[in-house]
């Protein structure tokens, strides 16, 4: 899988927003029922694995970016657990390690130009792009704008879209509402429209 090329006008831009690791909310343990990393690990694992590859484009790499998240989560577990959503905490020490790979390595990600971002695209600005040449001669412009969405639509947009998870996965993995994540695809994709100077078509209720 290719990455794009580093040295177009403006591709400073393309990296995704880098995360904050959110503050600690503690909460009485007796309060949760408690979640074992092993369960955790074999829920997430997965999807985990297919987001790093969007963005490290190797699927080496992306088990070794995955690893080392895991690792850390394992050390904290007990520091995790006390966080408001456990989701939320490890999702931000994923991309954390996601971001740190691309720095040392010199690369942008790598989702740019394949076929999974083609169809986010399509399915995500459906309404927008009625013209299908418009979409693929607009990708490296629709990455940039979403690179510049605000964190959590951000991720959003790459789960939903991207790596094709329903609403209520989405919420699961990310550890917010569905109503939440209704909520972000719906500013993102006006900020996308508004960035890109697209029309915007009155989309089905529901």
């Amino acid at each position: 899988m290719g990455h794009p090329p580093t040295d177009l006008p403006g591709s400073e831009t393309l990296s995704p927003p880098r995360p904050s690791l959110p503050r600690s909310h503690h909460r009485p343990a007796a309060r949760r029922t408690p979640v074992t990393f092993d369960a955790f690990h074999e829920y997430h694992h997965k999807l985990w694995l297919r987001y790093a590859h969007t963005h490290v484009g190797r699927r080496d790499a992306a088990r070794t970016v995955v690893e080392d998240a895991c690792a850390d989560l394992l050390r904290n577990w007990d520091h995790v657990l006390a966080q408001e959503s456990v989701p939320g905490y490890a999702w931000t020490v994923l991309k954390e390690h996601v971001h740190d790979w691309l720095e040392r390595h010199g690369r942008q990600p790598a989702m740019v130009g394949t076929a999974a971002f083609q169809a986010a695209v399509r399915k995500l600005l459906v309404h927008e792009l009625r013209d299908e040449f418009a979409v693929i001669e607009s990708e490296l412009g629709l990455y940039a704008a979403i690179a510049e969405l605000p964190d959590r639509q951000y991720d959003v947009v790459v789960v939903r879209f991207v790596l094709g998870r329903s609403d209520r996965e989405v919420a699961q993995y990310l550890g917010i509402e569905e109503a939440t994540v209704r909520s972000h695809v719906r500013h993102a994709k006006r900020r996308l429209a508004k960035r890109l100077n697209l029309p915007r078509h009155p989309e089905p209720e529901g």
